[in-house]
């Protein structure tokens, strides 16, 4: 048996809305870990595609980047369709609004009054075509002897997010929330021996340190430390634990490309509510997607709703 776990962020580099670091656990009954990695999507190649153009009549899992779309109206289609349907075969009920979505991947929200509010879901799919999905992913699953174990994502807003990297690096934080979701694999599989992948930023080689300093109790062995990837087996107490840093884990590790869907749709729902709250402010202001130069733009233009309602730019505004 192997428990096959993916870990990816997203809004890594924005202005405004939070980091998102997503998780997901795949489970295969009938796959040695010795074997390596498993090729995911030519065992589900029935069901699951890579690619927009060929989910028709599949579903798209991929890196979230690739699967976003810039048409406005389905901007989130591929991505809330993919999650939507792994959330069931969890045995999830599909959520209603967002603030159920929320709760299901155990997400907090910051109680600031731009997130005061809800947003109907699907927002990108007509339900009754998802429930189709959901329901043929689930035989695909049972038949292969696959199950989805874990969906979860952590959201670090602004004012959190300023004071983290304070006196850390974004890279710092970023490492930081992705470890809790490793102690939270490791917690819900202590006997499993979980093999996990995770996104590595920049060309970052040696986490030994940086693991150490975590778990000061863990017994860490070095087994990879090169410019592909960086791998260490993580001992907590008798709980084992296998990971992997490498670049672009997600277009190759399907618990990575989900970790990353989860991230980036968890994000955007947070900026649908952003948006929502100061276009009521302002009703010809054009919503932003978060990021530096369009986000620049946006800041300019709302600057007076800022000093009106009495709004702290530090609170609404990364610092990095």
């Amino acid at each position: 048996m192997l428990v096959y776990a993916g870990i990816d962020e997203a809004g890594y580099g924005p202005m405004f809305g939070p980091l998102c670091v997503g998780s997901c656990v795949l489970v295969l009954q009938d796959h040695n870990p010795a074997d390596g990695a498993p090729d995911m999507w030519g065992l589900l190649d029935h069901i699951i595609c890579k690619k927009r153009k060929d989910a028709k009549h599949k579903i798209a899992v991929n890196d979230s980047k690739q699967l976003k779309s810039n048409a406005k109206k389905k901007a989130l289609t591929h991505l809330e369709r993919g999650v939507f349907a792994f959330l069931s075969a969890m045995g999830k009920e599909l959520p209603e609004n967002d603030v159920e979505f929320f709760q299901t991947l155990r997400c907090e929200i910051a109680p600031s009054p731009w997130y005061d509010s809800q947003t109907h879901l699907p927002v990108g799919n007509d339900i009754n075509l998802l429930r189709i999905d959901c329901s043929r992913l689930k035989t695909a699953l049972s038949d292969a002897r696959i199950t989805c174990g874990l969906m979860e994502c952590t959201a670090v807003d602004v004012e959190k997010y300023n004071e983290r990297t304070a006196n850390a690096t974004k890279s710092a934080l970023n490492f930081a929330v992705a470890m809790g979701h490793v102690h939270r694999i490791i917690q819900k599989y202590p006997t499993e021996h979980p093999r996990i992948m995770i996104d590595r930023h920049g060309g970052k080689i040696k986490y030994r340190n940086d693991l150490q300093l975590f778990w000061p109790e863990a017994k860490i062995q070095v087994l990879i430390e090169d410019p592909a990837l960086s791998r260490y087996r993580v001992n907590i107490n008798g709980k084992l634990a296998t990971m992997t840093f490498a670049s672009k884990t997600d277009e190759h590790h399907m618990p990575a490309a989900l970790a990353s869907m989860i991230a980036k749709y968890t994000r955007e729902l947070h900026m649908l509510r952003f948006n929502k709250y100061f276009v009521s402010e302002m009703p010809e202001l054009k919503p932003t997607a978060g990021y530096v130069q369009d986000g620049r733009r946006f800041l300019q233009e709302i600057d007076p709703i800022l000093d009106q309602n009495g709004i702290k730019r530090e609170l609404l505004v990364r610092s990095s």
